[in-house]
């Protein structure tokens, strides 16, 4: 094993810390090495190196953490128990609202004033009416009339997103007719990314990140699609109502929450959907598809998650100039900045891996919702034999 040039810093300095060896990186042979591989302990200065130093030795290593996570993500019984009586209760109260299913219909005149655009107002309608739109409304029947969204993260124009090599916007030159039209449009097709250059970790702390960010950044994305398809991707509408529904939804932003698993920053979020307060977005199939969304944003890459995470602290932003709790929102927009910085000096292969450990969870919630649904004619109550969720790794 050949020997590492060390250059050691003759600098004056009454500090010792200043007079410690700097190793010079092993792949460029340019610049100090500030890193460590975990794996077989080259010394590197950036990503760029580190992807280079080894590619066999990095595929391997992420194949072992991918391993690792995923032997560790077998569902305790508390866990287990806690989802089975979030599904029970949705179910419950999915049955008894299902019973006034049927007076909840508008009559067709109603119907067809909204579609042709007429103002209604709610005192211009018969005391019978505005039952049934009051029901209408509770039930989610009015949405039906709204044209359906397609999130930005599911076309074609997301998956050849381009950030500048600091994370920022790339400088483009635009006529002013696309300058005209991108101010009166307020939903965008992508959003756009952060305007300013990105700092390096290293300027905004000096600990090393914690380990638990990948899981706070699953529970921040969950809550970010979660607001984008409960507002129809325009946030932009009501930035208030959008931003107290991120912060419900997310315990890392608005409870300043430390999941320490997926399994739990999911479960968590899945019981915020199926609440009595969300239930009328879709409940617990809903929260499974908002899983779905998550695990397209991050097989996206870092710059889809840069793109999101800048779309959320400009929601964020917003509600703060409106009015609110100022230092909940502060520490949101900090926590945001933060992970923006830290997911864009990740590698790409660590969002493969993160997506892979999302897709299991998705998976064994998947089974848990199919295993508590009883068949046809099975009785009401019968709990039914439990399972392996995950029999190989």
């Amino acid at each position: 094993m050949e020997k590492q040039q060390v250059v050691v810093a003759s600098e004056a300095s009454s500090s010792s810390s200043f007079n410690n060896p700097k190793i010079i990186c092993r792949v460029c042979q340019k610049q100090f090495s500030q890193y460590t591989c975990p794996r077989c302990n080259t010394r590197y200065c950036s990503l760029q190196c580190y992807k280079r130093h080894s590619l066999r030795c990095t595929e391997s290593f992420m194949r072992e953490n991918v391993m690792g996570e995923l032997q560790q993500i077998q569902p305790e019984d508390e866990t287990k128990k806690k989802m089975l009586d979030i599904l029970k209760r949705f179910h419950m109260e999915d049955e008894m609202s299902s019973d006034d299913e049927d007076e909840s219909t508008l009559s067709e005149d109603i119907v067809q004033k909204a579609l042709s655009g007429e103002d209604i107002r709610l005192e211009d309608l018969p005391s019978d009416e505005i039952k049934k739109f009051q029901k209408a409304l509770a039930s989610g029947e009015l949405s039906k009339l709204i044209e359906p969204w397609t999130p930005w993260w599911e076309r074609s124009s997301a998956r050849s997103l381009s950030l500048g090599s600091q994370g920022n916007q790339l400088i483009t030159q635009i006529d002013k007719r696309e300058e005209e039209t991108s101010e009166t449009c307020t939903v965008a097709e992508v959003p756009p990314g952060p305007e300013s250059p990105l700092p390096p970790l290293r300027q905004l702390t000096r600990a090393e990140p914690s380990p638990l960010l990948a899981v706070h950044l699953v529970d921040v994305l969950y809550a970010y699609c979660f607001t984008l398809r409960l507002y129809n991707g325009d946030w932009h509408s009501d930035p208030f109502g959008a931003s107290t529904v991120v912060l419900t939804i997310s315990k890392v932003l608005g409870e300043d929450g430390r999941p320490e698993t997926v399994s739990q920053a999911l479960g968590a979020c899945l019981e915020t959907t199926c609440s009595p307060a969300y239930r009328h977005a879709g409940g617990f199939k809903f929260g499974i598809g908002l899983i779905g969304d998550v695990i397209v944003l991050l097989s996206l890459g870092g710059n889809a998650l840069v793109c999101a995470l800048c779309d959320l602290r400009r929601l964020i932003a917003t509600r703060e100039r409106v009015g609110g709790s100022r230092k909940l929102l502060r520490g949101a927009e900090k926590k945001l900045y933060f992970l923006m910085c830290w997911v864009h000096e990740q590698p790409e292969e660590a969002w493969v891996s993160l997506a892979a450990i999302v897709e299991v969870e998705k998976a064994s919630l998947s089974d848990l919702e199919h295993s508590n649904v009883p068949a046809k004619g099975e009785k009401k109550g019968m709990m039914p034999q439990s399972k392996v969720l995950i029999e190989e790794i």
